[in-house]
Order: structure tokens, then C-alpha cells, then sequence
């Protein structure tokens, strides 16, 4: 009988142990899940969703890495006080499940798991069979975790999973500092959040005042542009809603409007910092309690062996900090993840436990290079920067508590444009390939794009958006690959991306000079090359910024994959249709004069250019690749070769049984 049907659908558990970082539990609703579809050995799922409540011990070694934490508001206990939402789900009879709790960090209050895994409709609310896709996850028996962490998420109709953490103080007065936020759109428009994104509006910190004259907003068409400064009368803290100006803390407003593709720098005094460092906390917390929590509070008591963390994105970033912060270790002294899976995370980490900065920042090539998003230590693993002086190690604090979790790093081919990917694994200026570690991996997924396939619009781009379907098929495989390695010892397959030392991974230059001459294709003047900041002495100690906005220097040297004739990259993990291909396909898109800034790169966009269909059609047009026709002289004939390459990747362990034939069955209907 499932856990909760045999007690109150609706309860509440206090939790009395003399460690307690979960203190109170409150599960608001539990029922089937996918109508109560049976899931193969592991049978029906349930879903469980609540809210859990967190004291954390600011004596605790275990969290000395909180910044502000000593000045969050205590209980009469000493301890700080907390909450997050959460939402699991798993086998009705959890006894039949793998044994692996996956918890994915949800992506700015937004749940991607099953939408990833297993190609189900996205939601913050799964509960449906399309929701449930085709099963992966459930049919090998997981229990899958999400709860809050980010304190910026605002409640909206999506269901966007949300996290209370409190707001630190100075003796109880309220503590107040200067601010940077840069603001840029792809449209025309009066007024902006200050933390704006395509995935919601984060809850900013607010300005101490209305009056603008404590501020400053300047202006640039990109960042190696001096700024303009507008004067004061020329904008103001607001919003506009319906043709009327609202005055607003958290907004700005441009008297002659944001120009589309430029950078607004806004700094201002900002007031009541939240403790933003309890978010990862808070997830190290409650994956603790349902790992290790007895079975009178846990409804997965006794069947967990092994915990894996998944996370795309920012998503992926909050883990790689979470492990550079060294929180893989509970209050009691518990691992927490023996594995990770980080997914299109670059060599980033993030604004995840710092003073009066948003966590939905970040930088890539034309955006946010004042966002601090890739900060040294860059790799996992020792390394100096010859330039500052400065040794470390990414995972330094984690390989010190003996709580490293295996990790697999993946990337496609945008973060190597765009979010400095061959950090991870060269030194930082590019001049060597790193040995990475034995319970490390780096894969490359070949010419694919940020998110995965699109509908092939061009979007804010130039050019038609990448549709070549990575995410699942090669997220399925490592994930299992990732198992294998935390229960049993088995290794996954080895790192497969660009190194220096055999020419797969090149300067830009020298990718200009690989690059085929499409007819009606723009290159890029750069991918991104983020500089190293100086946010002052206390900023990656206590983060707290000294100086604002940082003072700029000179910026890490990032190296892209190299490509063949056709355009499409050869190293990494190169899926079927790019080894047998009909078409360009780029992790990089020029964004359109619609969007402003034309010359830049949309931050997380690829593109597909089809080849054409015969040798008369391309050379008319003069272009380069060769057409299909002269590539495949039937359709059985490229079919034949694209099988082949298919299940090449299935015995070197990249793809599934399952996806070899999806792929196949895909490609036989075009």
C-alpha cells in the first residue's frame, strides 16, 4: 500500500531529532500518477507535493560556506529557518523501484526531467500520461525529487516551484550596497524588470529608493563599446503597464525606449538581501532527509541506495557550485550525491551565494560579461592562472570532506561558443589539454544546440534553429551509464570531446578558416572569452562585491571544435545525423537586425542549412558542400549509412537500443 494512502492524504510530520535540518514536513497532496499506468517492474507511481521546512545551524562546519548567514534573523533555537516546495514521484510500492533517487534541480522554478528523459510534455505539474512521455525514468524504476532553491522565483500561474529564505540584517538594520544589473531585449520596449528572462521575472532586489539620482544607466550597442551614460530625466525607476507609468522599485523605464540588442547597465543602491546561499541548503536537505529520514517521515525510507543530481543549464551551473562550495556533505556528516549528471553547463558555476546578485545571470558572447558566471577555478581538477597567480581546483572543498560525487559533464556544441565549455578541460589560456580526473567526465555532443532540437525557425536568429534531437537520446544513456558507475563500479565510457593536441579543437581563427562559404551565411567575429572580474576581497569569500560594477581584466582564451568541409564538428560524441548528414548543423546563430546587435551571437541558438537537393541547384548558388545527390545515391543507400553510424554509437555506449531505432524510424519518414 503506498505510503500516504494509508495515512492522511493531507498532513503535516514533525520531525524531533536531535539533528533536524528538515523540521517539518507538509504534504498537501498525494495521487496516481499517468492515471495509474503500470510502469513495467517498477509498476504505478504516485505523486507527492508539498512543502518542507529547514533549520540550519550557522555553527555548523557543514555551512560555513553561507554567505550572510551569520546575519539571517535566528529562532530561539540559534538556528535559521527556511522553506522550499517540493514534488516527488515514485513507485506506489517503493520497495520496487532501482534504488536511485534522481533530483533534478529545477531550472528557475521550472521542472525539466521528464520533458528530457522522457520526452514527455513539459510542466511544473506532471500528472498526466503525456506528461509521462514514453516512461524511461519510471520504467527503470526511478524515484525522481524536485524542490525549491532559487529565492528569486515568483509565484505565477506555471506552477513554478518556490523556495522562502530570509533576508539578512545588520544588527537588525537593514543592510544596503550597490548593485549592477544589465538589462538588454530583443524588441523595442519602455520598461524592463530588472532581473528579466524568456522564463519568468525574478524578484529583484529592490532599490532604496524611487529617486533615480542615486543611480546611474548607461548605454552601449555591445560591451567593448564605452558607455553612454542617459541622463536622469531621461529614465526612471517604473514600469509601464497599459500606456501609464507606475513607479517601481524593481523596474526601469526609458523615456525614448530600450533599443532592441543593446546593453543597459543600471547601478544602483540596492536593500534587503536575501541569504541566498540557504537555497542550495535547502536542496542538499531535502535530498538528505529522503536518503537517510526514517520511515515513520520518509515515504522512501529504505529504498534508496544510491542519490543522483541531474541539472541543464543553470541548472547545471547551481551543481558545479554547490560541489565547489563543498555542500555534498549534510550537517550530520552525510554524503548527499554519489553522482551527477551536469547537462550544457560550460565551465560556469554562478551567482548562487552572493550578496545583492541574481542567480538567472550569466554570460555568453554578446550578454552578460559582467555577470561573474565563470569565475577561477574554472576545471575540476588543480590548475593555476598565470596571470593572476591565483591555484585551485573546482572541486577542492568537496575532494577535501571525501563527498566528490562521480560527475559527467555534457555539452553541445553552444557552450563551446557561448558559455566557455573548453575551460573544463584546457588550461586558461587555451595553450593545453587538462588530464582530467578518474571520476570525471567531459562529453561533446557533437554540433547540437543549448535546449536540443527546435522547430526549425529562425527565432531572434538569421537562420533557421538547429533541429538535430540530442537531449534525450545521449542524456538517456549516460544517465544509465551514471548508475552503473555509482551502484556497481562500472565505468562509463571515456571523455569524448576537442583536444588541442590532435586539432580537434582550434583557435577561432583558424575554425574562419574551416568553415565552408554558404551562399547567404554570416560568420561570427568571436565566441565568448569571459573576462577575469575583480568584484573586490570579499566577494569570493564572503560574497560580498567591493567593487561595482567589477573592474575588468584580461579574459580567459576559449578554443572551439573544429568542423569538416560540410561545417559540422568531428569530435565528441557525433550523433547519427551529423555523421551522415543533410545538412549544416551549428551550435551558433547570428541573431537578426530585428534583434538588434547583428553582428553578435544569439546566446544560446545553433542553426541547420539544409544541402542542396542536387548539383545544378548548388552550383547555381555557389555553394560549396556537396548536394545530396551526389552523397546518396538512394534513399535505402542513406539509410543504410545513417543505421550504421546508429548503432556504432549504440556499442560505444552512447545511445540506447531504443533511440537507434527511433532515430532510424525518423529518419525513414523524411
Amino acid at each position: 500500500m503506498s505510503f500516504l494512502v494509508s495515512r492522511i492524504i493531507v498532513a503535516a510530520f514533525f520531525i524531533g531529532l536531535a539533528h533536524a535540518e528538515v523540521t517539518r514536513i507538509e504534504i498537501t497532496a498525494c495521487s496516481p500518477f499517468a492515471a495509474g499506468k503500470v510502469f513495467g517492474a517498477a509498476g504505478a507511481y504516485e505523486r507527492l507535493e508539498g512543502r518542507m521546512y529547514f533549520e540550519t545551524d550557522p555553527r555548523n562546519a557543514a555551512n560555513e560556506r553561507i554567505g550572510d548567514l551569520q546575519r539571517a534573523p535566528r529562532n530561539a533555537g540559534g538556528r535559521v529557518e527556511s522553506w522550499a516546495d517540493f514534488f516527488l514521484l515514485k513507485p506506489t510500492d517503493a520497495s520496487k523501484g532501482n534504488g536511485v533517487l534522481l533530483y533534478e534541480v529545477n531550472n528557475r522554478g521550472n521542472m525539466l526531467a521528464l520533458w528530457t528523459f522522457n520526452d514527455g510534455e513539459r510542466t511544473n505539474d506532471p500528472k498526466s500520461e503525456s506528461h509521462a512521455g514514453h516512461g524511461f525514468l519510471m520504467k527503470h524504476g526511478f524515484s525522481v525529487l524536485w524542490c525549491g532553491w532559487n529565492g528569486e522565483v515568483q509565484a505565477d500561474d506555471t506552477r513554478r516551484l518556490l523556495c522562502g529564505l530570509p533576508v539578512a540584517t545588520e544588527d537588525g538594520r537593514t543592510i544596503t550596497g550597490r548593485a549592477h544589473l544589465e538589462i538588454s531585449t530583443t524588441e523595442k520596449v519602455f520598461s524592463r524588470a530588472f532581473s528579466w528572462s524568456p522564463w519568468g521575472i525574478g524578484a529583484a532586489f529592490p532599490s532604496i529608493s524611487l529617486d533615480n539620482t542615486d543611480a546611474t544607466l548607461t548605454m552601449r550597442p555591445q560591451r567593448d563599446v564605452e558607455g553612454i551614460e542617459i541622463p536622469h530625466g531621461e529614465w526612471a525607476l517604473g514600469r509601464m503597464e497599459e500606456g501609464k507609468f507606475i513607479p517601481d522599485a524593481t523596474h526601469v523605464y526609458v523615456k525614448a525606449g530600450l533599443r532592441p540588442g543593446w546593453l543597459y547597465d543600471l547601478v544602483y543602491t540596492a536593500k534587503e538581501p536575501r541569504v541566498t546561499g540557504l537555497g542550495l541548503t535547502a536542496l542538499r536537505d531535502c535530498v538528505a532527509f529522503f536518503r537517510h529520514g526514517a520511515a515513520k517521515e520518509n515515504p522512501l525510507a529504505g529504498a534508496v541506495q544510491k542519490t543522483c543530481v541531474f541539472g541543464i543549464s543553470q541548472s547545471g551551473r547551481v551543481i558545479h557550485h554547490f560541489l565547489h562550495e563543498g555542500l555534498n556533505t549534510d550537517e550530520q556528516g552525510r554524503a548527499v550525491f554519489d553522482g551527477a549528471l551536469i547537462h550544457v553547463a560550460g565551465s560556469g558555476k554562478g551567482m548562487f551565494n552572493h550578496r545583492f546578485r541574481m542567480s538567472t545571470e550569466f554570460g555568453t558572447q554578446h550578454e552578460g560579461h559582467l555577470s561573474g558566471s565563470e569565475f577561477f577555478p574554472l576545471a575540476p581538477l588543480p590548475q593555476t592562472d598565470p596571470i593572476t597567480g591565483a591555484s585551485g581546483d573546482s572541486l577542492a572543498r568537496s575532494r577535501k570532506s571525501g563527498h566528490t560525487p562521480r560527475l559527467l559533464f555534457t555539452q553541445t556544441s553552444t557552450e563551446y561558443w557561448s558559455r566557455a565549455a573548453s575551460l573544463l578541460h584546457t588550461d586558461v589560456e587555451g595553450k593545453g589539454d587538462l588530464t582530467l580526473p578518474e571520476d570525471v567526465r567531459v562529453y561533446l555532443v557533437a554540433a547540437a544546440q543549448h535546449l536540443g532540437k527546435s522547430d526549425g525557425s529562425p527565432g531572434i536568429c538569421q537562420q533557421p534553429r538547429n533541429t538535430l534531437d540530442d537531449r534525450g537520446p545521449v542524456l538517456r544513456a549516460l544517465l544509465l551509464h551514471l548508475v552503473d558507475w555509482v551502484k556497481h563500479g562500472k565505468t562509463p565510457p571515456p571523455s569524448r570531446h576537442p583536444r588541442i593536441e590532435d586539432h580537434t579543437l582550434v583557435s577561432f581563427d583558424e575554425w574562419k578558416s574551416q568553415f565552408p562559404k554558404i551562399p547567404g551565411c554570416r560568420l561570427p567575429t568571436q565566441a565568448y572569452q569571459p573576462p577575469r572580474l575583480d568584484f573586490g576581497p570579499r566577494f569570493h569569500s564572503e560574497g560580498i562585491a567591493d567593487i561595482i560594477p567589477p573592474k575588468v581584466g584580461k579574459p580567459y582564451r576559449t578554443l572551439l571544435p573544429a568542423v569538416n568541409a560540410d561545417g559540422n564538428e568531428t569530435s565528441g560524441i557525433v550523433l547519427p545525423e551529423v555523421a551522415v548528414p543533410r545538412g549544416t548543423y551549428t551550435g551558433w546563430n547570428l541573431r537578426s537586425p530585428q534583434a538588434g546587435a547583428e553582428t553578435m551571437l544569439s546566446p544560446l541558438d545553433g542553426m541547420f542549412i539544409p544541402f542542396a537537393k542536387t548539383k545544378a541547384e548548388r552550383e547555381k548558388t555557389g555553394d560549396p558542400r556537396l548536394s545530396l545527390e551526389e552523397r546518396y545515391p538512394t534513399r535505402a543507400a542513406y539509410l543504410s549509412r545513417l543505421a550504421k553510424a546508429a548503432k556504432k554509437l549504440h556499442e560505444e555506449g552512447f545511445l540506447l537500443k531504443e533511440d537507434v531505432a527511433r532515430i532510424i524510424e525518423r529518419a525513414s519518414e523524411q
